[in-house]
């Protein structure tokens, strides 16, 4: 059966379950707890069904059901011979080849000049605020004790998506620093390339 590539959810699913069988509610709160969140769209219902997709697909197995006091029976899944190839493969393809990805921050970026520049000031203000909060906790989350105990390579994920905040803080900083110093200038013209090409 051909089994097609697996998304980014379908990837920290499988990833979850190398470590040991659990049922989705299980996977669903895990990936919360280490803000996994933050990085693949994840709420219950699409967690449940991708499980659902990868058990059809031969990547996870059923492999026992419980019950707690009057809740419904949860099944618990763990990983086959399959899904470890699969995640193999997805992995190995996300590290080594980049994909194009379309970020709606780069499109207004680039036409932001359309704006008022106090507008755009205060749109980028905001964002940064929101991005250093988001920071702060990250890093707060980082230094809880169930985060210290485990393995730097389980966080590297975080790590990344923490740097790259920083890093993005930064730029954000730099250009609304520019704009206020009126290094960005905001009212010099545009030139018309068909003039200069004639």
């Amino acid at each position: 059966m051909h089994v097609s590539p697996l998304k980014p959810l379908g990837v920290v699913s499988l990833a979850l379950l190398v470590e040991r069988p659990m049922h989705p509610y299980e996977m669903y709160q895990t990936l919360v707890t280490r803000r996994q969140d933050k990085t693949v769209k994840l709420r219950p219902g699409t967690l449940y069904h991708a499980v659902n997709w990868m058990e059809s697909a031969g990547l996870v197995e059923a492999i026992g059901t419980d019950r707690e006091g009057n809740r419904p029976e949860r099944t618990t899944y763990g990983i086959t011979d399959a899904g470890r190839s699969a995640l193999r493969r997805a992995v190995v393809g996300m590290l080594t080849e980049p994909q194009p990805e379309y970020p709606e921050f780069t499109v207004a970026m680039g036409e932001a000049h359309n704006l008022p520049v106090a507008e755009v000031l205060e749109a980028l203000r905001e964002r940064a605020a929101v991005i250093d909060a988001e920071i702060t906790h990250g890093e707060m989350k980082m230094a809880t004790t169930h985060m210290k105990r485990l393995p730097r390579r389980i966080l590297l994920g975080m790590e990344f998506a923490l740097n790259r905040a920083s890093a993005d803080l930064a730029w954000l900083n730099s250009v609304i620093a520019g704009i206020e110093s009126g290094e960005i200038s905001w009212d010099t013209p545009v030139p018309n390339h068909s003039e200069e090409n004639s």
